[in-house]
């Protein structure tokens, strides 16, 4: 009596070959770095760090300035009638941007800066972030609230 072979057809192979494809490339794409989640996770940390400074502002009685460039960003203290930059609270120091990083402030009055303390209440404005072709924003409602809108 002939013994059969046992064993897998050619389209069986394929099939499951076909299969570890698929879940090779879905695990490929979302390991991969997305621009705009970077981005969005920036924002929302930026955010907290904006509504920080200014409760801060208005704990230690002097305003606070919060600047950025392409390359970071930082906040700073009017101390002894002059600008000088955070350097003894570590949720406030100096941070890098990942990459080259545009910010813009959008307020009704025409203001570029964001100063913290002078005022309780203050109009709404956005604060746009833009990286690699994706865009963020903030929006701040004057009150002290910062969020990041889906």
């Amino acid at each position: 009596m002939p013994c059969a072979q046992r064993g897998f057809t050619l389209i069986e192979l394929l099939v499951a070959l076909l299969v570890a494809v698929v879940l090779i490339g879905m695990v490929a794409v979302s390991g991969s770095p997305n621009p705009e989640r970077a981005l969005r996770f920036d924002a929302e940390r930026l955010a907290q760090l904006l509504s920080l400074a200014r409760e801060e502002s208005q704990l230690r009685g002097a305003p606070i300035r919060f600047e950025s460039g392409s390359e970071g960003y930082r906040f700073l203290i009017y101390k002894d009638r002059q600008w000088r930059p955070i350097t003894d609270d570590g949720d406030l120091r100096a941070r890098p941007w990942p990459t080259e990083t545009r910010l813009l402030v959008e307020r009704a009055d025409g203001r570029r800066s964001l100063d913290f303390g002078r005022d309780l209440v203050e109009p709404p404005y956005r604060v746009v972030l833009q990286r690699q072709g994706a865009t963020v924003v903030i929006v701040a409602n004057g009150l002290g609230s910062f969020e990041v809108p889906e």
